[in-house]
């Protein structure tokens, strides 16, 4: 008996690894040839290994109650292939389990004619929109996420390219550091792929991205042009200028277009939380800014339960984890307690992510307050969210609503959700969501809600901050379905 049923286990595996194996080709050419990225319930298989794959696909039943065979989701993606289209993210696992389980009559149409009428206008488009360089000023955590992110989606129909990174310095053996500190990472582990130096030109090779390395010490003094550089969205990551005065001197620089702040701005910059107030970025726009991680994090969920439940006050901790801004020794910082070591101390810092809220979601203005925790924990971050609601609910209910609000909503790229009651910060290190909802957290009491939202304060944020730069750039990428 237990040989048969390990034959039967090994069977079934086998048969999802087979299954996996004739998908992954099939989604790299999608993404190279056409521009479509697949998602099985929100997580893109771009890249993906077999076992990424078989994993994905194990979400479904999470969500569902329903399990999602390999079988019943490659002939969509077969279809997807065969089908000329314009670029689009599509969620195979969610058209699949709508074809299979959604109530559809048996017969009633083929996957062909299904698939072909979820892609509706897209169908038989060309792409008609051009590549856009891209240019990382300074190359610090976020900027090398940034050309992890950028990199990966190398192919002829990639929209962003990155042209360059600018950064001070060019001592000896620079390059070869700078190349180092891309491919190998404590947290986020190495690069995928392969990084090469170039000393000749002076450039980084990764993956077949040719990488200029500029040499400069201010923003408005750099001929871009020289490099074949035009047209440029420059994404400043250094948090040295964050007005429209400084972050206005990159526009000096010729080739260079529009801006991009990685971090909070001050005066009448727009702050833009992926997912929440996107929409406000107008072409005329010539500088941006990205918000902070913490800010990305929590907006979007607070969006959604204000949607529903009305918020009528509430406070913000952030649990967070430690930054380059910290001492890794006591020694002396200007700021109050940010001087003491942070791999060794719990510190007690201010934030103004609780405010900054208002600048995305503005009808949350003067209704939340905020603190923050620095913890010894060099990645993944938490926000504990204490809510007083408009009307009385469960942590059932808010549960259910912020599961399906993850799942299909406008912000089902911004929120994730786990039931995991085992989850830890480490589980969540490459998150690429704004935040994840812990639902076993969750406490309600009436009209009161207190949730407990997880987020990769790196990685999680440089995929907003790369979602912005997209929409800087015109790159309006559809969700099927919607």
């Amino acid at each position: 008996m237990t040989d048969a049923l390990n034959d039967i286990t090994l069977k079934s595996w086998e048969e999802r690894q087979e299954y996996a194996e004739l998908m992954q080709p099939l989604i790299g050419r999608l993404y190279r040839t056409k521009g479509v990225e697949i998602l099985v319930y929100g997580r893109s298989l771009l890249n993906g290994s077999t076992i990424d794959i078989i994993k994905t696909h194990r979400l479904v039943r999470q969500h569902e109650g329903h399990k999602l065979r390999l079988r019943e989701s490659y002939p969509f993606l077969q279809a997807i292939a065969e089908t000329e289209m314009a670029p689009a993210r599509i969620d195979v696992g969610k058209l699949a389990f709508g074809y299979h389980f959604g109530g559809k009559r048996q017969g009633e149409e083929s996957v062909e004619e299904y698939v072909k009428r979820a892609l509706g206008d897209l169908v038989g488009k060309a792409d008609e929109v051009e590549p856009r360089d891209v240019v990382l000023y300074g190359f610090g955590r976020i900027g090398r996420l940034l050309a992890r992110l950028l990199i990966e989606r190398n192919g002829r129909n990639n929209k962003l390219r990155l042209k360059a990174i600018v950064v001070r310095g060019g001592g000896k053996g620079d390059l070869e550091k700078r190349a180092s500190l891309l491919r190998r990472d404590s947290v986020h582990g190495p690069f995928n792929g392969s990084i090469t130096v170039d000393h000749a030109n002076s450039a980084i090779k990764a993956n077949g991205t040719q990488i200029q390395v500029i040499y400069a010490n201010s923003p408005d003094s750099i001929d871009y042009t020289q490099y074949g550089i035009n047209n440029a969205i420059i994404v400043d990551n250094t948090g040295v200028w964050k007005d429209e005065e400084g972050l206005g001197l990159h526009l000096q620089s010729k080739g260079a277009a529009k801006v991009l702040l990685t971090a909070p701005a001050k005066g009448n910059i727009k702050n833009i939380v992926h997912g929440v107030n996107h929409g406000d970025i107008q072409a005329e726009d010539l500088i941006v800014s990205a918000a902070s991680c913490t800010t990305n994090a929590i907006t979007p969920v607070l969006k959604a339960i204000n949607d529903e439940f009305d918020i009528r006050n509430g406070h913000v901790e952030t649990v967070h984890a430690y930054t380059n801004d910290q001492n890794l020794i006591d020694n002396y910082h200007k700021a109050e307690r940010r001087g003491r070591s942070a791999p060794l101390n719990m510190v007690l810092t201010e934030t103004g992510a609780a405010k900054a809220v208002a600048k995305a979601l503005p009808e949350l203005a003067g209704k939340l307050t905020g603190n923050a925790i620095r913890v010894p924990t060099p990645n993944v971050s938490m926000a504990i969210m204490n809510l007083n609601l408009g009307k009385a609910t469960d942590k059932e209910g808010l549960n259910e609503y912020l599961r399906k609000v993850a799942l299909n909503s406008d912000l089902q790229n911004q929120i994730d959700f786990t039931s995991s009651t085992e989850i830890v910060s480490s589980d969540l290190v490459g998150s690429r969501y704004a935040g994840i909802v812990d639902s076993q957290a969750t406490i309600v009491d009436g009209d009161r809600a207190v949730l407990y939202v997880w987020y990769d304060n790196e990685f999680g944020y440089s995929c907003q901050v790369l979602r912005v730069v997209q929409d800087m750039a015109g790159l309006i990428v559809p969700n099927i379905p919607a």
